[in-house]
This record gives C-alpha cells, sequence and structure tokens, in this order.
C-alpha cells in the first residue's frame, strides 16, 4: 500500500478524534465526581447509602460495558417514561457520556477508596496528636498520599476509558471507530486490514501520551513529602 494511502487513512481517522477526546474528557469529570461521592459514602460508611453503592459497583463490575451502554440507551427513556419524563429526544452523545460516567465512576470509587486506606492510619493518628484538625489531616497528609499511590490504577482506568469510547458507534456515535466502521463500509471491506492497523496505532499513541503524563507526574510526585 503507498505511503500517501496510509496517511489518508490516518487523516480520515483522525478527523474524528476531537469527538472521541470530549467523550473522554467529560466522562472522565463526571466520573471522577461519582468515584469520590461513592468512595466518601463506603470509607464514611453511611448506613444504607453504602449497601445500595457496594450493590451498584458489584453490577457494574460484573456486567459488560457494551450491555450497560444499551441499558442506558434503550431501558432508561423507557423507565423514565413510567413517571412522565421523556428524555428519547436526548442527543446520542448524552447517553454514551452517562454511560461511560456510570462505569467509569465506580471503578474509580474503588481506585480512590483503596488510595485512602493506603494511608498509614497511624500517620492519621500523629496528626490528631499535633492538634491538627481532621479537615486538615486530609488535605495535608491523607490526600497527597492517596492520589500519589493511586496514580498507576488511575492511569490504567483513564486509558480504559479511552478504549471504551470505540464502543459508542454501536448507538450511532461517528466517533475513531465509528469512522473505521464507514471507511470499510464505503470501500466494500476493501483494506480492512490496512484501517484496522491504522485504529490501533492511533489508540496506541494515545495510551502512550496518558501513560507519559502521568508517569511524569508520578516522578513528581515521589518527591519528599514534608508536613
Amino acid at each position: 500500500m503507498q505511503t500517501a494511502n496510509w496517511l489518508d487513512l490516518f487523516n480520515q481517522v483522525l478527523q474524528q478524534l476531537p469527538l472521541t477526546l470530549l467523550m473522554v474528557m467529560i466522562s472522565l469529570v463526571f466520573a471522577l465526581i461519582l468515584g469520590f461521592t461513592l468512595a466518601t459514602i463506603r470509607i464514611q460508611q453511611i448506613k444504607l447509602l453504602s449497601s445500595i453503592v457496594s450493590i451498584y459497583i458489584s453490577f457494574i463490575r460484573s456486567t459488560p460495558l457494551l450491555l450497560q451502554l444499551f441499558l442506558v440507551y434503550f431501558a432508561l427513556p423507557q423507565l423514565l417514561l413510567i413517571v412522565h419524563i421523556d428524555i428519547n429526544h436526548f442527543s446520542r452523545l448524552f447517553f454514551v457520556i452517562l454511560a461511560f460516567t456510570l462505569h467509569t465512576g465506580a471503578y474509580l470509587s474503588e481506585i480512590i477508596r483503596a488510595g485512602y486506606q493506603s494511608v498509614d492510619y497511624q500517620q492519621i493518628e500523629a496528626g490528631l496528636s499535633i492538634g491538627l484538625t481532621y479537615p486538615r489531616i486530609l488535605k495535608e497528609i491523607i490526600l497527597p498520599q492517596a492520589l500519589r499511590n493511586s496514580i498507576p490504577n488511575l492511569t490504567t482506568q483513564i486509558i480504559e476509558l479511552v478504549k471504551d469510547t470505540s464502543l459508542a458507534f454501536t448507538i450511532g456515535i461517528i466517533d475513531m471507530m465509528g469512522q473505521v466502521k464507514l471507511i470499510i463500509g464505503n470501500n466494500y471491506g476493501l483494506g480492512m486490514l490496512e484501517v484496522y492497523i491504522v485504529i490501533s496505532i492511533v489508540y496506541w499513541m494515545i495510551a502512550l501520551v496518558i501513560q507519559g503524563i502521568f508517569t511524569f507526574i508520578d516522578k513528581r510526585a515521589q518527591k519528599p513529602y514534608h508536613i
């Protein structure tokens, strides 16, 4: 295959990169908010809510993301119609972001909770013994270490979110994977190998960039910490 054809394929696929990154960024922001909320509920062991959150996380971790996407896109509007709320006219992008948020938020909550629990409780006791308030201990002792300890898992989850966006085409979103399907369809299946090689390289490059960013952050975070 000629170099010009390869470049043309990359160009066609990358045309939808902004949409893919938009889905990732918006979903990640809302997933972090959801993750912190769920993690706080479980850490504080709030009665009833903690049990509900545990069931929710168990469901998310035990079912395929594709099924969750279909439930959000097809089932949720039907359920809301029962209480006279009509969201059938909402953009498909809304349902995709909602599904990715609910999915990723559950995993992030466990990452955040594990990061919190990784901080030695003796450090909290030490902070209390010298007169620090719990909010200050949380800000200056727990959160810096918890976030630092969570960087590897957080990196993996963000990369997973990028890969998850490849399912958006199943409900009609033309992101990078949707563009790949269009290219193959327009060519009647010809050049399928080349197209899949191109999209694989694009996802790989995105993952490498994310890994590079968080490796840099991790190295900076490894500097000695002082209260």
